[in-house]
């Protein structure tokens, strides 16, 4: 009869910080795990600390704790199969990304992380020292490499550990989402697979972490790459998988293949999560925030409906006397198709008030942006004022083509403690709109059908703080930023480049120009989710103060 090995694999929900509660989960997973009769329990990267954990792990007294409950996790788990968890390790003056394997209660083993990612949103060159080159540990009898996330990025730390006798790669990951990626790890990882010619399983965490989402998405290979189990994206889930040892070595058993949806579902299922998640996880379970009868503050409407339910979304409309009956409308057509509370507060003698107050300091200048952005800043003001007495979170409503440019009001309709389309170009914005009126699925908490009426959709964009203002009077059309955007965020391309594409060299030099100006207000800027894989802040890091200029 051949050999057999049942795998558990976890796919969960670690929360940064809460030893207690993923030791919790972990010990969970290890119950289910014991009654499928599973010789091991597989949680992923850093589990017991949650990730990205940040500066918090440099903590000596924060590190030694997470240690602490990985060996009482040991010992609370000293009759079933073993356990693969990540946290922290400290040695000496060493500090590693460490993988244990619990077995007995104790810790049997030990790989600590070789490949310390250092680019996008990872700083672990800053963090954890390097770990030595590892091989196998045995497990009910099999050897088992588990590189742990970068590691398997590179061929060396897979090859070594096969070379040393290993006959099945165990990879656990935090690997946060952006769009398109789960191809390249797919890709990656069969190329593990064919260099090692030995199956691999891919564990990934889901949930989550300020800006980042990780999308779960955990899957089985078998050596030639043929896919043997999928896991679904986004949700929590607990799956065992059989491997059984051939005449050619360890092969997984047939398992669930999880269908993924398209990237227009993944993005705005980021969105959710991100919102639900940060929220959770800082202790709120309402928001509010300023319903301009605009497409951006609708999509968030929307997004936080879908995220918290309807009842917990408190909307406010702020009219002044540039505020149109269309944007009154639009505003209550919004928050009644979403069945979202919504209060009308008009701003109108709170800015005569100030006008009144600043008149003898502004005497003799004419009037300019500084107006405009009065009522935007008493806006902000009134919306924190109703958040501190609510306990409600303030979501700040800026699309990514806004936050790119300083097309908004640093201490007004920037003031937020969460921002879930800060990472969505406003052409993406739209389309996302439209997506959402066409599909709802189980994990949306809002209403089905039309939330976001079409003409919201429709209608030219505008910040409504003067008479007949349009967003095209100050930037050039979405469709022509959007796309030089793209290619000065995204892709990281020089002027010359983007010019010799066909794009005005005036436009482009003056998006540039907005773009470096802006850094100050992003960086004082609330965070959100990430889905482009060049998000601002972790993904895009430049200097404040900054005099350099491309040149055509």
């Amino acid at each position: 009869m051949p050999r057999r090995l049942r795998l558990t694999l976890a796919q969960l929900n670690p929360t940064v910080g809460d030893l207690a509660g993923n030791a919790a989960k972990a010990r969970s997973a290890f119950a289910a795990a014991k009654e499928a009769g599973a010789d091991m329990l597989v949680l992923p990267e850093m589990f017991i600390t949650g990730y990205q954990v940040q500066d918090l792990v440099l903590k000596p007294a924060f590190t030694a704790a997470a240690m602490a409950e990985v060996s009482e996790l040991a010992a609370a788990c000293k009759e079933g199969p073993a356990i693969g968890i990540g946290g922290p390790l400290a040695e000496g003056d060493k500090l590693y990304n460490a993988y244990f394997i619990l077995e007995g209660g104790q810790i049997s083993a030990v790989t600590r992380k070789q490949c310390l990612p250092n680019t996008h949103v990872f700083d672990e060159h800053r963090l954890f020292d390097v770990g030595p080159v590892a091989g196998p540990v045995e497990v009910a009898g099999v050897r088992i490499g588990t590189p742990i996330c970068e590691d398997a990025w590179h061929e060396d730390p897979a090859e070594a550990m096969q070379e040393s006798g290993a006959e099945l790669l165990i990879v656990p990951n935090g690997s946060p989402y952006y769009r398109r990626k789960f191809e390249r790890r797919v890709n990656t990882m069969v190329a593990r697979v064919v260099e090692t010619g030995l199956p691999l399983v891919y564990l990934n965490m889901v949930g989550g972490q300020d800006d980042q989402v990780f999308d779960g998405g955990s899957f089985v290979l078998n050596p030639g790459g043929a896919l043997a189990a999928q896991m679904q994206i986004f949700d929590e889930e607990i799956a065992h998988v059989d491997f059984e040892e051939g005449a050619e070595g360890w092969r997984a058993l047939p398992g669930d293949l999880k269908s993924f949806p398209d990237e227009w579902e993944q993005d705005y299922r980021v969105m959710v999560e991100g919102l639900r998640d940060y929220l959770a996880k800082t202790g709120f379970s309402k928001v509010i925030l300023g319903l301009s009868g605009g497409i951006d503050s609708a999509i968030v409407a929307a997004i936080a409906a879908d995220a918290l339910g309807p009842d917990n979304v408190h909307c406010v409309m702020m009219p002044s006397e540039f505020t149109s009956q269309t944007s009154l409308e639009d505003a209550e057509g919004v928050a009644k198709a979403l069945g979202c509370r919504l209060d009308n507060l008009a701003i109108s003698e709170a800015r005569a008030a100030v006008t009144r107050t600043l008149a003898p300091l502004f005497e003799g200048y004419a009037a300019d942006l500084t107006e405009e952005n009065i009522q935007s800043r008493l806006r902000g003001l009134l919306l924190m004022a109703m958040s501190n007495k609510f306990g409600s979170m303030l979501l700040t409503t800026g699309n990514k083509s806004e936050v790119a440019v300083g097309y908004a009001t640093i201490y007004g309709d920037m003031a937020g403690g969460f921002n879930p389309i800060k990472d969505l170009y406003k052409i993406r914005v739209f389309e996302t709109a439209r997506w959402r009126n066409d599909n709802h699925r189980d994990w949306m908490k809002g209403p089905k059908g039309v939330v976001i009426p079409p003409r919201v959709i429709d209608k030219p964009p505008t910040a409504e703080l003067r008479a007949d203002q349009k967003d095209e009077d100050s930037l050039p059309p979405y469709e022509v930023l959007d796309a030089i955007l793209e290619r000065l965020i995204d892709c990281d391309m020089s002027v010359a480049e983007i010019v010799a594409e066909g794009f005005d060299a005036a436009v482009v030099k003056r998006v540039e120009h907005l773009i470096y100006i802006s850094e100050y207000k992003r960086f004082q800027s609330a965070p959100g989710p990430r889905t482009s894989g060049r998000a601002f802040w972790l993904d895009r890091r430049y200097p404040i103060a900054n005099a350099w200029r491309d040149k055509l």
